[in-house]
């Protein structure tokens, strides 16, 4: 048995930088944050002693026969790519909700070729899983999806993350001091909007526009290091940061108009007038989970303007996938 624990992330800046269709030609930045919500991947070898070869449990039961009958796009892809010939087992549990905005998806495909690799006696660097992950959704799923996820959570912890035109990656972590660190976590809140989306397909209506959106995609990108410089200068008060991120939100509706929904704007300047300073819709948008940056004194009034948005508490982590458990030879 095998089980592999791979975190979820938040985005704070540059989201958008990170499609290979902009990078490539003007490079991309992107500042974001693993956190303690996790996506738990565990697999073994299936004996030979049932009607199918390979169990795939989520939220649906797949019992098959071979790779290509399964439905699942990941783990069917996962399992073609890494040629998996031997009957296997593999279960999908998380903390959060999947299509969430939290970059569920690519943490599954990260801890699924974390888990396949260690049932086959391999290890993987952080850097060949993110490359791993990223090859698989974008060139054999052919998705519309980003680079940023991947990396986040192959890596794990708070990094400035470039995006170089040969499609290569840089990971810097971002250095700050505990309390600095603390504070920051202090003014955030992560607040789950009740609405499911499939980022590929928000992502591709962005990815149309890019032509026409390089100044606000090119702006995205400088707030990566202002906002890095804003953590870094203690002498700089921390609710910069939240201004930044409302800047932020507003350039980001802009790629589509189908990033925001009415009913998420009415959410977002509900807690603006509540108190909070700023915030963005994590992901490609249209859904899911809303991160709010709120001064501590306001946090309770912007919790009472939102009775029917579930919170979230959390803490920032910096382990990136892990292989938990590993007992290759047990059933």
């Amino acid at each position: 048995m095998i089980i592999t624990r791979t975190p979820f992330r938040i985005s704070f800046f540059g989201g958008g930088t990170d499609y290979p269709t902009w990078f490539r030609r003007h490079g991309g930045e992107v500042l974001a944050t693993t956190i303690d919500k996790y996506c738990y991947i565990s697999c073994r070898r299936l004996p030979p002693f049932f009607e199918y070869k390979h169990r795939i449990v989520y939220s649906h039961i797949e019992n098959v026969m071979s790779p290509e009958q399964i439905q699942h796009p990941a783990v069917r892809a996962v399992m073609a790519w890494q040629h998996v010939t031997e009957g296997v087992e593999i279960h999908h549990d998380a903390d959060l909700p999947a299509r969430s905005g939290l970059g569920s998806s690519s943490s599954f495909t990260v801890g699924l070729i974390n888990a396949l690799a260690a049932l086959d006696g391999r290890q993987i660097s952080k850097a060949g899983l993110a490359h791993a992950a990223i090859h698989v959704e974008q060139n054999v799923i052919g998705e519309s999806v980003g680079s940023q996820d991947q990396i986040s959570a192959a890596y794990g912890g708070f990094n400035w993350i470039e995006f170089q035109r040969d499609g290569g990656f840089l990971v810097e972590p971002v250095v700050l001091n505990q309390a600095r660190k603390q504070e920051l976590h202090s003014h955030l809140m992560l607040c789950f909007t009740g609405f499911s989306r499939i980022a590929s397909d928000v992502a591709k209506s962005k990815i149309d526009n890019m032509r026409e959106r390089v100044t606000e995609l090119s702006k995205m990108r400088a707030m990566v290091a202002d906002a890095v410089q804003i953590l870094r200068d203690e002498n700089c008060r921390i609710e910069e940061f939240g201004k930044l991120l409302d800047e932020g939100w507003l350039y980001k509706r802009s790629l589509s108009d189908r990033v925001s929904t009415p009913e998420i704007d009415v959410m977002y300047e509900t807690a603006i007038n509540a108190g909070a300073l700023g915030g963005k819709l994590l992901g490609a948008g249209g859904g899911g989970f809303l991160l709010l940056f709120v001064p501590p004194a306001r946090q309770d009034a912007v919790r009472a303007a939102l009775p029917n948005v579930v919170h979230v508490p959390f803490q920032f982590e910096s382990s990136g996938s892990r292989v938990v458990l590993y007992e290759p030879n047990g059933f």
